[in-house]
């Protein structure tokens, strides 16, 4: 595969000393060898397999079976299917007692937007019973331990990010519910999921995000269908996941934790799936950035090495300030969600500061993969555009990462929620006291989203993000960031152009 990509057969974890520091600062203690071993596995079988799957074998769906019953189940390359057997452990360590960082740490690693988000889906299931429903251990391990997929449906046709637009009716049948009119309408997992989280409204809840509560639902009922799958889509990348159009119709459900907090539970699980959204937007642009790395260091043009070039060097620079700007507020948002992820509502200040980086971080990384991925088409030139090598797929993942869990639009309309119920940007002041140009950067922000509201929200996101990127940066004691923190908020805070450096170069 090395006629793909230049980082094929590379161990991906040592390929990044950025990554490495980061870490060092916000989760401290992380498994060395464990990291070691799964980069190696990403640089081997996960870029090959992936590139298969994008290119030549994307799951199809099988509506019958050979007796004509109704199976609508999704059909896997079987060298899909083992890949997944080898990655699902790294859903686990959040729930033996090892901690989120590890897990997003391997997310970052992983970095394959359809992979990544079947074993997301998956472990957002295990979460809620884990925290809300104890009574369904025997299916969290099932899900955590065994051969079961999980899927999050929560989003429908006619309303999209509006959850309240939500018309999926639940009726009570004895301790179970009954789904009505439910069309989930970009359904990952589709045809996949054994057990599925969706949204819906019990008879006689109020209208709005408020009235929805969150259920189990399994995918055979005594052996029959409980839910149909109508037709997977084509997409664009992210092609790994099945993802389709789901129909509700008499479905058996089973309620999670108090019907009345259901909305609650679903935005704890869009926080998860945010958190991994970070992540795994930053992995992307890592594995562009990794392509040009070894590309310019190979490459000649006009009597030198593109390395040797001024402009050359210039956009490297770029690449590297958005790629450990953004990793930097990835893992901060990690690190705070770790600290309050067992809180349950009412929640406390902790848990809205988490909430808050969040949005940050969601909204902020992945405008800075989808730049980083262009960047890297560019510098590939004519390559860079042709789907027979890998680079191009990069770009192509990339554009996921500000639509799925809520595009920029929804993240400032959560984030203004965020400061103005829950005074969420109190606690976040505080954080920022120890870095006082990040902090007034952050105060600027808060006084002009004051005065111009919703109109100014995204652009707000965006500057809050940034604040809170340079304050992470400026964490990471290890040389070069420091340095790395000063030309970050140079660039993306203060608006100007970035001077001659010779930090372009992570491997120098």
């Amino acid at each position: 595969m090395k006629e793909v990509f230049y980082s094929q057969g590379e161990n991906h974890y040592h390929l990044d000393p950025d990554l490495k520091a980061i870490l060092r600062t916000f989760a401290p203690g992380l498994p060395e060898e464990e990291l070691s071993a799964f980069g190696k596995l990403v640089g081997e079988e996960v870029l090959e397999v992936a590139y298969h799957v994008d290119q030549e074998a994307p799951p199809r769906l099988k509506m019958h079976d050979l007796d004509g019953n109704r199976i609508d189940r999704a059909l896997l390359s079987p060298a899909q299917k083992a890949l997944l057997e080898k990655l699902r452990p790294m859903v686990r360590p959040p729930y033996e007692g090892r901690g989120w960082p590890l897990h997003y740490a391997l997310g970052y690693l992983l970095a394959d937007g359809g992979l990544y988000c079947i074993l997301t889906i998956t472990h957002q299931v295990a979460y809620a019973l884990h925290k809300y429903a104890p009574e369904w251990e025997g299916v969290k391990r099932e899900l955590l331990y065994g051969q079961a997929f999980g899927a999050t449906w929560m989003t429908e046709i006619q309303g999209g990010s509006d959850l309240g637009a939500n018309r999926t009716l639940a009726r009570r049948e004895g301790e179970a519910f009954r789904l009505f009119g439910g069309d989930k309408y970009f359904a990952s997992g589709a045809g996949l999921a054994d057990w599925a989280i969706v949204t819906a409204r019990p008879e006689g809840a109020p209208p709005g995000p408020k009235g929805l509560a969150l259920f189990l639902l399994p995918r055979e009922v005594e052996g029959r269908l409980n839910f149909r799958v109508r037709r997977f889509k084509e997409k664009l990348a992210t092609r790994a996941v099945p993802s389709g159009e789901v129909e509700l119709e008499g479905s058996l459900a089973y309620p999670i934790g108090r019907l009345e907090e259901g909305i609650y539970y679903t935005l704890e699980n869009l926080t998860v799936s945010r958190l991994a959204n970070a992540v795994a937007a930053m992995g992307l642009a890592k594995k562009a950035h990794l392509e040009v790395l070894f590309r310019v260091r190979r490459r000649t043009a006009f009597g030198k090495k593109l390395m040797e070039h001024d402009l050359v060097q210039h956009d490297l620079l770029e690449m590297r300030l958005r790629q450990v700007g953004g990793t930097a507020l990835a893992f901060l948002a990690v690190q705070a969600f770790d600290r309050a992820w067992e809180e349950r509502p009412p929640y406390t200040e902790r848990y809205h500061l988490a909430r808050l980086l969040s949005h940050l971080a969601k909204g902020r990384t992945a405008e800075h993969a989808a730049a980083v991925t262009q960047g890297a088409m560019e510098l590939f030139g004519g390559l860079g555009f042709l789907e027979e090598y890998g680079v191009a797929r990069w770009h192509r993942e990339a554009l996921i990462t500000p639509i799925w869990e809520g595009p920029a639009n929804i993240q400032a309309l959560d984030m203004l929620e965020a400061i103005h119920k829950k005074r969420a940007h109190e606690p976040f002041l505080e954080l920022l006291m120890a870095h006082p140009e990040a902090r007034a950067q952050a105060e600027g922000a808060l006084r002009r989203l004051a005065e111009e509201g919703p109109w100014y929200a995204k652009e707000a996101l965006r500057r809050l993000a940034d604040a809170a990127a340079l304050y992470a940066l400026a964490r990471v004691e290890a040389e070069p960031f420091p340095t790395l923190a000063r030309l970050y908020a140079r660039r993306f805070l203060e608006g100007e152009a970035l001077p001659p450096s010779r930090l372009h170069d992570p491997w120098a």
